[in-house]
Order: structure tokens, then sequence, then C-alpha cells
């Protein structure tokens, strides 16, 4: 049965090898004026910028190429504003990673907007973003974040008393968004491990979510069989495989449509309380804690609501992932649980103690965890099993 539900807009999606192509045309239909925003090394250096700067030229556009490294911050976006809004920018051009993307975004709508961009967080700020920006096109150059498909852009500020929020309006999601897997091939296997389990992340917590819908859940089934297909084979031989890095690519690019309509729930509230206190990657976080996240949630509803439709959902994902048919519901659970924990270890992801955070830091990354759109409501305790054993 094909239930009731609504749906949140996404960009213009051109999706591809060779969609890269397109770019300055597209650009020029905006304008004339581009602020163009990239990470330090991976696309600069690559044969594709010089293409792109060749394309810009041919336009007669007038751009300004901005850096950004790490992941955005109140400071980074306040300055890109404050140095470059009087150029009146037509277009901002994000080419990057999610950090990267985030920025753009930020950016492109805080160029229309007085003061900083700490005054427009949601839970730190007191003004209300208008949802006016200059328009915005988002390349991911990963496949981890979904940032191409979002209406939020994550800003952080790490401390003791530093957070980690969004930023987020209907009409921040990107006017266009171009995802070319080629640009996936120099992607490090440490990075694509890394943000392939944000993807999957992404695309699990949606799917659980009580917020979840229909079309969502058929968004992130397909996201399922692309993770299951291809996450291994980028890992491997990603400078290769461009079949599989335009799986995982198409895998974030849904992961983004879905969290924008479902949701998030433990890990990613786990993820934006580490994140407001350390300076660690984002899905670094995901990837340490995912599975064990999971594992708690599984056991809690089996003792405490075995009737949640979230076991059902578990379940659907396992026979996705194990490829078995014929087994009860809680073999396929049981394989699943196993499978992230496998991965989690295959791929060594790393442990929090690695960036800093220890046992007396347990406490307050409890306090700072949102389950706003898990399935279970996890007690203190249990979050603070989830965190403590991946120190």
């Amino acid at each position: 049965m094909v239930t009731a539900f609504d749906f949140y807009r996404t960009p213009q999606i051109h999706f591809g090898a060779g969609k890269l192509d397109l770019l300055a045309d597209m650009v020029a239909s905006f304008g004339k004026s581009v602020l163009l925003i990239t990470g330090k090394e991976s696309f600069v250096n690559s044969p594709y910028w010089d293409d792109l700067i060749r394309g810009l030229k041919k336009q007669h556009l007038q751009f300004y190429h901005t850096v950004v490294s790490g992941e955005p911050t109140v400071s980074i976006v306040d300055s890109v504003c404050l140095r470059d809004r009087d150029y009146f920018i037509d277009v901002v051009l994000a080419i990057g990673g999610g950090s990267v993307l985030d920025s753009g975004k930020a950016i492109s709508a805080m160029f229309v907007e007085e003061g900083s961009v700490k005054d427009y967080l949601e839970g730190v700020g007191t003004k209300h973003p208008s949802g006016v920006k200059v328009p915005f096109i988002a390349v991911p150059t990963t496949s981890g974040t979904g940032s191409e498909a979002t209406k939020n852009a994550v800003i952080s500020q790490v401390g003791d008393n530093g957070f980690k929020r969004s930023l987020r309006h209907n009409n921040y999601v990107p006017d266009l968004a171009i995802i070319d897997p080629r640009l996936m091939l120099s992607c490090p296997a440490r990075l694509t491990a890394d943000t392939g389990m944000d993807a999957f992340t992404q695309l699990l917590e949606a799917y659980l979510s009580p917020k979840s819908t229909f079309m969502i859940d058929d968004f992130a089934q397909r996201g399922f069989r692309c993770i299951a297909d291809y996450y291994n084979r980028a890992c491997m031989n990603g400078d290769s495989d461009i079949e599989a890095r335009a799986g995982m690519a198409y895998a974030a690019l849904v992961s983004g449509i879905a969290l924008a309509n479902a949701g998030l729930g433990v890990v990613h509230g786990i993820a934006a309380s580490v994140g407001g206190l350390f300076d660690i990657p984002h899905s670094v976080v995901c990837g340490s804690v995912m599975a064990g996240a999971n594992q708690v949630t599984v056991d809690h509803l089996i003792k405490t609501d075995k009737n949640n439709p979230a076991l059902g959902k578990y379940a659907a994902a396992g026979r996705i992932f194990l490829q078995k048919n014929g087994q009860s519901d809680l073999f396929y659970i049981d394989g699943f649980m196993d499978l992230l924990a496998s991965w989690r270890e295959q791929y060594k992801m790393p442990r929090l103690s690695s960036f800093g955070v220890s046992d007396k830091h347990i406490d307050k990354i409890v306090e700072g965890t949102s389950l706003k759109n898990h399935p279970a409501r996890l007690s203190s305790d249990q979050i603070r099993k989830i965190i403590a054993e991946r120190i």
C-alpha cells in the first residue's frame, strides 16, 4: 500500500561521469561574478581544475577563489562573507567534500543576512534565517554527507563550550548539484571508507526514523543496495573502479535526500556532540560508533518494544546485505549487526581516543547527544555505553 507522504525539494541534479563538463555553461546562467570555493588540494591539483578555469574564462566570468580547510566554522563563514560581500557575487560554486559544500551553502546564505552565522544556528543563535540566498551550486568530490541535496549546513565551534549546529532553511537546498564520479577516483582509501560509512549511517538513520515515509524508504533501500554492491569495491579499488564510485556517489546523494526528509538518529546525535568538543571529522565518529549504536538500539527494542516497526526495517536491511532467502527476521537482524561490526574492524575505523576523547568526557558528550528522530528512547547509560566502547 502506498501511504500518504510529504517530500521536500531537491536541487536540479546532473549525475554521471562527464557531467562536470557542463559546469562552466551552467555557472554562466546565474550571472558573471562567481565565488569558487574548494578544498586545499584535491580538486585544485587535478586536471579538472584547469578545465574548469578555461571554461569560466571562455564564458567571460569573473571568479574569486577561496580555499576551505577542515570542517566549517563560524570564523570561516564570517570572514569570507566580510571579505567578499562587496564583490556582488552572483553565484557561489563549491567543489569538494562535505565540509566545502557546507561552507559554500552557509556563505551563500550569509551574503544576504546581517550579523554572524552564529546568530542563525539552531540551538545557538536567536535569529531565524530568511531563506534568501545567493544561488548555490554544489559539486561533491567525496561520497559521504549528501550535502549536495540537503537544506542545512553544519557549522562548528570546537572547545569546552563548543557546538556543532545547523544553519537550516528549506530554501538552502542547492540550486544545482553536479555529481561526477570521476572526481571521486582520487579519493584516498581511508577517506573513502570513512565517508562511505557516513552515507550508510544517514541512509539507515533516515530509514529507521519515525518520520520516514513510503518514498524515503524506497530511496534508502536503493541506497542500501548501492552500499552492499559498491562500498568494498570503492574502498579497495577506488582509483580505477568508476562503477563503484558512481554507486557510492548515488548512495551519498540519496542519503542527503533521505535525511532532509526524515531526519537522523543517535549516531549523528553523538557525532554532533563530539564534534563540538573535539576537532574530529564527522565521518570518523559515524564510522566508529555506528555498529555499537545500532546493536544497543536493537537490543533495547527486542527487550522493550518487539512490535516497533524499526525491527522490521532492520530485518529488511539485513535481507539486502546478506542476500539470503527464507530466514527469520532475527537471523537478518543479527547478521546485519555482525556485518556492521565486521566492517568497523575490517576498515579499522578509528577510536575516539585517537582524537583526544577520554572517559572523563563521556558525561558531557551524553548530555549534548540528541535522540530527536531515533526509533528508540535510549537511556543516558545506554548512550554512555556506545561511547565508552569506542574510546
